[in-house]
């Protein structure tokens, strides 16, 4: 894998070989993830030192094992896994982690496949069902954490969760009930939304733990919070992520819970969207449309299909000094839908040619990739330089200039 300093030095290098030397090697027409593992360190080591809990990294955010790799070096030890194949992969990568099979309806086969061979014994439910599919799948194991899962409100957050999983307050007495009695540690668990955009999302959600508690008069051993941890994005600007941990902080210690409870969460955006992003090149211009080499069914799938915006940096030497403008994107697919509103802030002199890096596309971006119509790449290049915009990094302390070298 290639190294360079910058996305503008990556820019550079593509420019020479688009004008005569060794365009071949170089490959510039297809797009290129730069992956920042310093960044992704940061972000784990934060987490690590100052949530007043245990944190475990939502894989599905993005399953690179390379990036496995740098969470685990910087010291998160659990995986919330989704899938059998997640279990696989994560078992495979990190054989010394501990698994959470935190998808609240699963397969008998994949739950039997985690227990007996990845050695798996966290499961999230949110039915008697489940519980009862758990207990079979698993030969009335005594040595289970079974989270039951609350729906909660995902008023504060940009994209609900609130709809397909979580069980309705008038059916958890019940479950908590008799999920009690096959567990070894019972847990509640619950999902905010992603990019929660207040800690107010925690406090309503704990206050609904505490209702669940009271009515089914249980000891419970695990909360976990779940993920909706929020990252920076244009038009997003978050509160500091220590005071979600603050919130949640006070209202897990306010919780008429065992002494020895312990407090769980589940980052998976905030630990990896500044971890890549990607370089694509303007292929065509018209009027304040711009055509790339990347789109909807590549790294770009939630700016096409819930509109979300993402960074984006013209990478020009010298620098233009045009004005800002707003752009749309179209992708190279031949679908109509490979169509990014934006609005995307570039200079208003960009053209066929130049190259454009995209931020903030650590979180689904990878994991969302398609090869359809035969487009995409999987280059990726690692680079020295900050993302583009982070929660972990105050402005002053940010690189001013990027340079590059090979």
């Amino acid at each position: 894998m290639h190294k360079h300093h910058s996305a503008l030095g990556l820019a550079k290098a593509h420019s020479t070989a688009v004008r005569g030397i060794d365009i071949a090697k170089s490959q510039p027409v297809q797009p290129v993830t730069l992956v920042r593992p310093h960044a992704a360190s940061r972000a784990a080591r934060f987490f690590v030192e100052k949530f007043p809990g245990r944190s475990m990294y939502a894989v599905k955010a993005n399953p690179s094992p390379e990036l496995l790799s740098v969470l685990w070096d910087s010291g998160i030890t659990h995986y919330d896994v989704a899938s059998i194949a997640e279990v696989r992969l994560v078992a495979r990568t990190l054989p010394d982690a501990t698994l959470c099979f935190m998808h609240p309806v699963k397969a008998e086969e994949a739950i039997r496949e985690a227990y007996d061979v990845h050695g798996v014994r966290v499961f999230s439910l949110d039915s008697i069902e489940e519980l009862d599919k758990i207990v079979r799948a698993t030969r009335e194991a005594t040595d289970l954490t079974l989270c039951v899962r609350l729906r909660v409100s995902s008023e504060h957050s940009k994209l609900s969760l609130a709809s397909k999983f979580g069980v309705a307050p008038g059916e958890a007495k019940e479950l908590l009930f008799r999920a009690r009695q096959v567990a070894d540690a019972l847990g509640i668990c619950f999902h905010v939304g992603s990019q929660a955009m207040t800690p107010q999302a925690y406090a309503d959600a704990m206050e609904r733990v505490r209702q669940a508690i009271v009515e089914a008069a249980v000891t419970v051993d695990v909360v976990d919070v779940g993920g909706g941890f929020p990252s920076r994005y244009p038009g997003m600007e978050p509160p500091p992520l220590e005071h979600y941990f603050e919130v949640i902080h006070r209202a897990f210690e306010s919780l008429p819970i065992s002494y020895s409870a312990e407090l769980w969460a589940e980052p998976g955006r905030a630990l990896c969207a500044e971890y890549s992003s990607i370089v694509v090149r303007v292929e065509r211009r018209r009027g304040d449309e711009l055509y790339i080499n990347d789109g909807a069914y590549g790294a770009l799938f939630d700016a096409a299909h819930i509109g979300w915006r993402f960074p984006v940096t013209l990478l020009r030497e010298p620098d233009s000094h045009a004005r800002d403008m707003a752009f749309s994107f179209y992708g190279p697919t031949c679908d109509d839908l490979d169509h990014m509103t934006g609005p995307f802030m570039l200079p208003a002199d960009v053209r066929a040619g130049d190259y454009l890096e995209i931020g903030m596309l650590g979180a689904y971006g990878s994991a969302m990739r398609t090869a359809f119509n035969g487009f995409g790449s999987d280059e990726t290049v690692i680079a020295d330089d900050e993302p583009m915009t982070s929660l972990y990094v105050v402005a002053e302390e940010r690189v001013a200039s990027n340079v590059v070298t090979l």
